[in-house]
């Protein structure tokens, strides 16, 4: 256990300006990789995060970083670090992706500093990570699901791997990267703005530090963790106790033909302030890429339980020391052991847990939980690959995010509309058509909401979205890995499910050909991939929605008046309400369930 810190306390006020510093170096380290970055991935989607750890490796601030990125393994990253380097020296980088030392999957690279001050005292760590185009996989795409393992998956791991001493690169290290990785310069540029991201936060943490004092600084980390987590108990005491299990299903994937199903038991605790979500009552782990990493497991309960409770409560180890998550070896929403493949471990089955914990909240009480946000990685956001021919013969490969899935509905809110998933939590950017366009020899035909694809409730979760693309010049491979093709995404206190997601081919005569759910998919010259995304559910009764919010989601072009009718029980004539038959409408329903 670590030792209390005797650094003097810090009073309220300078708890808030620290606080606020800290969050300022994420974001300048966050700055530096959207600018930077080489890949549309980095620059264009933003799919990285960053943050500060302390020494004893608890994470202290995140920023707006993705979710499953920080909430569940940047401090498994630094037990690893420290156990592989004991001693921490000024200069030295180190590159980690190894999801069974603490990272998420492979595909994320993380660069990790320490910092150390001018005495050669181990001060802060910051860690910068970001997901990468590609990774070495023996196919082209960082999300391999019909990975049998981690060899048939082939991607390079680095568990806690050096790659700067004394400021300079370790080059033997990043020539193996540039013979594995598809476009080798497209790496080195990110790998660039990844450890450029870390160096400028060390550089930060080092000058802060020589400006208010690090003992200044220890006592604001034990004082701000402290702060998180008394903020954390009070919430869970107020809380109504119970346990409830909810369970769901993945839909049928490579190595897992009948999918995956799975459950989580989440138990509040208020006379102890505690939370546990209990997930080792699920299948051992499957020759797949569907596998949860330990960090994304408990990123994923985590997540479901933040967004059910007060979201001011700062994410970080402090409040994570109310949450107790219990995971079990070799358990696909576990803690897996090599050579097991995690490629899709942030995304699919992570969704999964957190939509199962989040929705538990939900059926605790009133006020609490979310319905299920929108899940899978469909064609939408595939990884494509190829030739570019427009100006000469050159290799590309780059995942774009050309559509979101739809957010789920809460009990105060309507779905956000660009959510996409619980890992990104609405971080992630939507590609600019035109940028992709440039970026890879494709053109984007239709980019559209899909109408009448969300979750109906009293609150509603959002729709998915319409995207339709094709390559010119030359066929391209799209390698996905959909979900909630058969499985929506479920609602929560009586809200609908979300629509599910759908996997299309446009042939060259325009007729549509439905296509696995899994990648990868080759697409020529004249033909189209059409992906609608999932829809997020609802919460609660949808015949209890205000007729004025349904009016509006009508005239908005998001659901139809005939939906407006018969689901939210609301009569639109000439673009009104007309109150007396909505009345009528909502009365018979009444009527119906007292009887019932």
């Amino acid at each position: 256990m670590t030792e209390r810190s005797t650094a003097p306390a810090n009073d309220g006020a300078q708890l808030a300006v620290l606080s606020h510093r800290l969050e300022a170096i994420v974001r300048r380290m966050a700055n530096t990789l959207a600018r930077s970055g080489r890949s549309g991935v980095l620059n264009t989607a933003r799919d990285f995060s960053c943050c500060i750890l302390t020494a004893d490796g608890e994470v202290l601030t995140t920023g707006q970083s993705l979710p499953i990125h920080v909430m569940g393994g940047p401090d498994l990253q630094a037990e690893a670090l420290r156990e592989f380097f004991p001693v921490m020296r000024r200069g030295d980088a180190f590159l980690h992706n190894s999801p069974y030392h603490g990272n998420t999957h492979a595909a994320d690279h993380a660069i990790m500093v320490p910092v150390v001050d001018r005495d050669g005292v181990h001060r802060f760590t910051v860690v910068a990570k970001a997901h990468q185009a590609d990774c070495g996989n023996s196919v082209p795409t960082t999300y391999m699901a019909s990975a049998r393992d981690v060899y048939e998956e082939g991607a390079l791991v680095f568990p806690v791997v050096r790659v700067q001493q004394d400021y300079a690169d370790l080059d033997d290290i990043l020539r193996m990267c540039e013979m594995r990785i598809r476009v080798p310069e497209q790496w080195r540029g990110d790998y660039l703005a990844i450890m450029g991201s870390a160096r400028i936060g060390e550089r930060a943490l080092l000058e802060l530090g020589e400006e208010v004092g690090w003992d200044v600084l220890d006592g604001f980390s034990r004082d701000w963790l402290d702060y998180s987590e008394r903020r954390m108990e009070v919430t869970i005491r107020a809380l109504p106790a119970g346990s409830t299990t909810k369970s769901t299903v993945h839909d049928p994937f490579p190595g897992v033909p009948d999918g995956v199903p799975i459950q989580a038991t989440v138990t509040v605790l208020p006379e102890e302030g505690m939370i546990e979500v209990d997930l080792r009552d699920n299948p051992d782990c499957v020759p797949s890429g569907l596998n949860l990493s330990q960090a994304t497991s408990r990123a994923a309960a985590f997540i479901g339980l933040f967004n059910s409770i007060d979201h001011t409560i700062p994410h970080n180890q402090g409040s994570f020391r109310r949450v107790r998550v219990l995971l079990r070896e070799n358990c696909v929403v576990g803690i897996p052991r090599h050579p097991v493949s995690c490629s899709v471990a942030t995304t699919n089955l992570s969704n999964r847990v957190g939509n199962l914990v989040q929705r538990a909240m939900a059926e605790l009480g009133a006020g609490l939980g979310m319905a299920e946000v929108g899940t899978g990685m469909s064609p939408a956001e595939a990884v494509v690959s190829g030739i570019d021919r427009r100006a000469g013969a050159t290799a590309f490969v780059n995942q774009i995010f050309t559509g979101t899935n739809g957010g789920a509905a809460g009990p105060h809110t309507d779905g956000w509309l660009t959510m996409d998933d619980l890992g990104s939590g609405g971080t992630l950017l939507l590609d600019s058509v035109e940028i992709d366009e440039l970026k890879q020899p494709i053109v984007i035909h239709e980019r559209r909401l899909a109408v009448d694809t969300e979750g109906a409730g009293h609150r509603r979760g959002a729709p998915g979205t319409i995207v339709e693309y094709g390559p010119i010049g030359g066929p391209i491979e799209a390698i996905y890995a959909n979900d909630g093709s058969i499985n929506p995404m479920a609602g929560a206190r009586g809200g609908r499910a979300g629509a599910p997601s759908r996997q299309q081919k446009r042939t060259r005569d325009g007729s549509l050909v439905a296509l696995d759910i899994c990648g990868p998919e080759v697409i020529e010259v004249g033909e189209r991939l059409v992906a609608r995304t999932s829809g997020g559910g609802g919460y609660g009764d949808p015949a209890t929605r205000e007729p004025e919010l349904v009016l509006a989601d009508v005239r908005e072009g998001w659901i139809s008046e005939r939906r407006a009718r018969e689901v939210y029980l609301v009569q639109i004539r000439d673009g009104r309400i007309d109150q007396d038959a909505t009345g009528q409408l909502r009365s018979a329903k009444e009527m119906w369930r007292n009887r019932g």
